[in-house]
Order: C-alpha cells, then sequence, then structure tokens
C-alpha cells in the first residue's frame, strides 16, 4: 500500500492524493488551490506522471476538491471518475464558472496558461462521470460489489455531513481497508445533517485537519450562535447598518439563506431583503430541487422561493446600494480579489456605519484573513492591486463552520484506533496540533504527516 499527497503543501490548497493498494491505483480528489494561478493552482501531478491510474474519486465539489478534475480527465484518460449523484451536478455547474473565471484571468493577470480547461472539456468530462450511491459497495468497473467480497477492489461512500453531495471514502481491497474523510462535519448544521461515518476497525485513516488550531469554544452550542448572530443582525440594522456576510457559493450560502429565513420565520428579525451572487443561486437551485431527495434538515424548506434573495453579479455589485436592513450573502468566503464580497466590501470598509460578519474558515494569508487580523483602525489591501484602506466598519466573528472540531476528529480517530492515520488538509499549526494529540492519546497508530511528492510504504 502506497501513498503520496499530491498537495503542494502542508495547507488548504489544491486537494489531491495517490493511493496504491492491492495493486490498484487512485487518485483522492483534483483541487485547484482558491489563491494560486497557473501551475501553481494545479496539485503535484508531476510525481505520479506515467502511472497507470484506474480510478479518480471525487468527495465533493467544492473547488478545492474537483477544481483541476478536467486536467487530471486528460492526463489520465483511462481512469474511471465516481461521485455521488448530487456531487456530479454541483461539479458541472463550479467547473464551467471555473472557466469563465480563468477566461477573464487571462486578460486581467495575463495568466497565458488560463484556461486550464475549456467548456466543451467540462462537458465531454462530466459525460464520463458515474454516479454511485451511499452505502453501497462499488467495484473499479463502476458495478455494484457483492459485501462478502474481500480480495477485489471495492470503494463505498459514506455521507460527510459537509455540503451537498459530500461523502468520504471507505477503499478495501485484499482485506486492507483506508477511509478518506474528505472535507467532514460529525454535528448537524441548519441544513446538512451530521456525518455517518463506518466505525469498522481501519487499517489507515486519510483525515482532513482544517479546524486543528482552533478549540472548540466552551459552552458552544449551534443554537446559542444562531440566536448571538440575530442579536447582532438586529443591532446593526437599528443604527442603520447594512451587512455583509462572506460565504462560499456552495454550502456556507444556503446555510445562511436558511438561517436568515429562520430568524424571519421567528419573528427575531423583521422583513429584510437578502442578497446573494449568481453561482450561489445556482446552487441553491440544485438544494431545492434534491430537498426530497437528500438527508438533510429542513426538507420542505425551498430557499430561492421562501428565503427570496436578490441575485447581484459583477456589474450590479458595484451599484447596489449600502441601505440599512439590508444582508448580502457573497462570495467568496475567502474574499478572493475581484469576488463579489471582495467588492462590495471595498465599498463599506471605511464606514462604521456598517458591518462585516464572518461565519467560517478563512485562510491566514487571503484578503478575509487579512482583514479579520487587521483589527478595528489597521489598514488592509483588500486587492493587491489597489491601496491599503483603513478599517472603520464593524467587524464580528460567528462559528457556523462546515467541518468538523478538532475534539470531533480525535473522538472518532480513538473511536476506530486505525493502525496509520495520514493527517492532511490543514494549515501547519493545526496539522501539528492534531499530530501531537493523536501520538499522545493513540500510541498504537502511527500519526504520519505526509511530505508533498514524497511516496510513502505504508
Amino acid at each position: 500500500m502506497k501513498f503520496l499527497n499530491l498537495t503542494r503543501r502542508t495547507e488548504i490548497g489544491a486537494n489531491s492524493y495517490y493511493l496504491e493498494i492491492g495493486g490498484h491505483r487512485l487518485v483522492l480528489d483534483c483541487g485547484m488551490h482558491p489563491k494560486n494561478t497557473g501551475e501553481d493552482a494545479l496539485p503535484l501531478l508531476t510525481p505520479i506522471a506515467g502511472r497507470e491510474i484506474e480510478g479518480i474519486l471525487i468527495s465533493h465539489a467544492h473547488q478545492d476538491h474537483i477544481g483541476t478534475l478536467p486536467v487530471a480527465m486528460r492526463r489520465f484518460p483511462r481512469a474511471r471518475v465516481f461521485m455521488t449523484e448530487a456531487t456530479a451536478e454541483v461539479g458541472s455547474v463550479l467547473l464551467h464558472n471555473s472557466v469563465n473565471v480563468m477566461t477573464r484571468q487571462r486578460e486581467e493577470i495575463g495568466e497565458r496558461s488560463y484556461p486550464l480547461f475549456t467548456h466543451r472539456e467540462t462537458d465531454r468530462a462530466s459525460e464520463r462521470w458515474r454516479w454511485c450511491p451511499l452505502r453501497q459497495r462499488i467495484s473499479i468497473a463502476g458495478e455494484r460489489a457483492p459485501q462478502r467480497e474481500r480480495d477485489a477492489l471495492t470503494f463505498e461512500f459514506f455521507e460527510a455531513g459537509h455540503v451537498l453531495g459530500s461523502a468520504g471514502i471507505l477503499v478495501r481491497a485484499e482485506g486492507q481497508t483506508v477511509f478518506y474523510t474528505g472535507d467532514v462535519n460529525f454535528d448537524d448544521q441548519t441544513i446538512m445533517q451530521a456525518a455517518i461515518f463506518p466505525e469498522e476497525k481501519l487499517d489507515v485513516l486519510i483525515m482532513e485537519c482544517t479546524r486543528g488550531d482552533h478549540a472548540k469554544p466552551a459552552g458552544w452550542t449551534r443554537a446559542s450562535e444562531e440566536r448571538r448572530l440575530a442579536e447582532a443582525l438586529a443591532k446593526a440594522f437599528d443604527r442603520g447598518a447594512c451587512v455583509l456576510i462572506p460565504v462560499f457559493a456552495l454550502g456556507k450560502t444556503q446555510e445562511v439563506l436558511a438561517m436568515l429565513h429562520k430568524f424571519r420565520r421567528q419573528r427575531l428579525l423583521p422583513e429584510f431583503p437578502i442578497y446573494i451572487g449568481g453561482l450561489s443561486s445556482k446552487f441553491t437551485d440544485i438544494y431545492d430541487r434534491r430537498a426530497h431527495t437528500t438527508r438533510r434538515q429542513l426538507p420542505r424548506l425551498q430557499l430561492m422561493r421562501e428565503a427570496a434573495p436578490f441575485v447581484l453579479n459583477d456589474e450590479t455589485v458595484r451599484d447596489a446600494p449600502l441601505r440599512a436592513g439590508r444582508v448580502y450573502a457573497l462570495s467568496s468566503g475567502m474574499m478572493i480579489a475581484n469576488t463579489l464580497s471582495n467588492v462590495f466590501a471595498r465599498r463599506l470598509i471605511e464606514n462604521p456605519q456598517h458591518a462585516i460578519f464572518f461565519v467560517g474558515y478563512a485562510s491566514p494569508e487571503s484578503p478575509a484573513g487579512l482583514l479579520r487580523e487587521a483589527g478595528p483602525d489597521g489598514e488592509v489591501a483588500l486587492d493587491p492591486g489597489k491601496p491599503p484602506q483603513r478599517v472603520r466598519c464593524n467587524i464580528e466573528q460567528f462559528q457556523f463552520s462546515a467541518h468538523a472540531t478538532r475534539e470531533t476528529l480525535i473522538e472518532y480517530a480513538r473511536k476506530i484506533s486505525p493502525r496509520k492515520i495520514v493527517l492532511v488538509h490543514g494549515d501547519p499549526s493545526a496539522v501539528e496540533w492534531m499530530r501531537a494529540t493523536l501520538s499522545a492519546e493513540l500510541p498504537d497508530s502511527e500519526v504520519i504527516v505526509p511530505e508533498p511528492g514524497a511516496e510513502l510504504e505504508l
């Protein structure tokens, strides 16, 4: 059994991993780095060039896990590609949007390698994706495999509780078991229900570490955090503020819309207009269409109809009035330059009347991370091509992460006590905390932080 970390650094970047088990060669995820461009946005595919990849297994459709899948399919044309049906629907929309973004960046930043793939290639690629039901053993040929099969390679998707379609992936071959968590949440969200992961004895656990450097706040519950958000919005509206909430188009937008709808329905807040972006509206439509066919909370809630958000685009976001009592839930969550949240933030950041509420993870080097670090009256350049601005707006932080707490990750690892634990998908401090804690609590498990590009013999 061999493992290769294809993510370029120990970070949350272009997530991709090579797994060799029972003579079969697989790739787990193939993401695009959210901040880097050109070749630096790709996973490290060079170390596995020339190897015959049989399957590419996709955990979910966030950009950092599926964003360069057409490139991987081009380089490994014989590989079969597997994911859940919901991930396939969301992933197609995301990749087409990515082509549009890369085409624009070719002109704006002079990245001549863009776009890395085209709309036509995306359509051709998605026609080859194979949809897999949850909790069903599948063979590498894409067929249902018998439960008693021990030697042949099979894989199985389990609900990860992160975003629509997200799954952990259990790979079996020759009596060995490897489980890749992908991005996971063990707690219920407003829409997504908590993960249901296997609890059998595993040989190898490949586990994400996103929140490894943040302890769960004492006394934190989602219900109390929702109340705190509702109260903060009420205070902001009372002083005549509009509120920007930077969100990921997939997952966080829909969770925030559901919360805002609940606040209005419970009369915690009066009726108020909500604005989202065009890509967010496409993903929200998919959430609505799949409300009765996926495992979720509030299955009858149709977000586009009942939360009734207005939709902004690249042009209208520059003219939208900064009026009191409005919520702008705009992507990207990390406020990457030229995204709707970044453009809108630059309009209100110097105005003490208005507010920005953060509701999830942001890389420390991203514009959102830099803004949070700058603090009141600090200076920050949200767009590297424009001068720094003074932070005078009100900034508040809320905890609605779609990732598992480090405490629940440790609890899961303890429950299954794998022979080896491979730590991925985390900033260095997060990964190091997880490594030290797991090594202390599970002395019989070998805890590994895989060096990018270096092949491990498991």
